[in-house]
């Protein structure tokens, strides 16, 4: 959790504009997910790796996604925790020098949480495509 931290201290303080905090929010919530975790974390993270690696949302999209979710009330359907999550940690991310290098190591575990989480992703491209009416263009990750 202290790695998650200060990774988070880094992307806050961020000068790109894209707003790449959401990115690894997203990730650790998925990652980190478990039986407890409330259906619509759980969804909103999802959502939002797929916007992202899927559909290149930025941060700032992501966000903008998340808020318009919210203000619909929905049933969130309950995902398959996978046992593996992925091969890369906060930790891992943290390891690279801060710059373009730890930024694409963040895209690097987003992606590496999505796969993980393979056998949700037609429920959750429906999902986007039923909640936010997005579904076209959707590339195979």
């Amino acid at each position: 959790m202290e790695q998650y931290y200060e990774l988070s201290y880094y992307t806050l303080a961020h000068p790109d504009p894209q707003f790449i905090h959401q990115h690894i929010v997203d990730a650790f919530a998925a990652e980190t997910a478990n039986r407890q975790t409330k259906r619509i974390s759980l969804a909103f993270a999802l959502i939002g790796l797929c916007l992202y690696l899927e559909k290149s949302y930025t941060g700032k999209q992501v966000q903008a996604a998340h808020q318009a979710l919210a203000n619909r009330k929905k049933d969130w359907p309950r995902f398959e925790l996978p046992e593996d999550r992925g091969d890369i940690t906060a930790a891992d991310v943290l390891s690279k020098p801060e710059g373009a290098e730890r930024d694409e190591m963040i895209c690097a575990w987003c992606t590496s949480v999505w796969r993980a989480y393979r056998n949700n992703h037609i429920e959750i491209r429906h999902l986007i495509a039923n909640v936010i009416g997005d579904s076209e263009g959707f590339e195979r990750r």
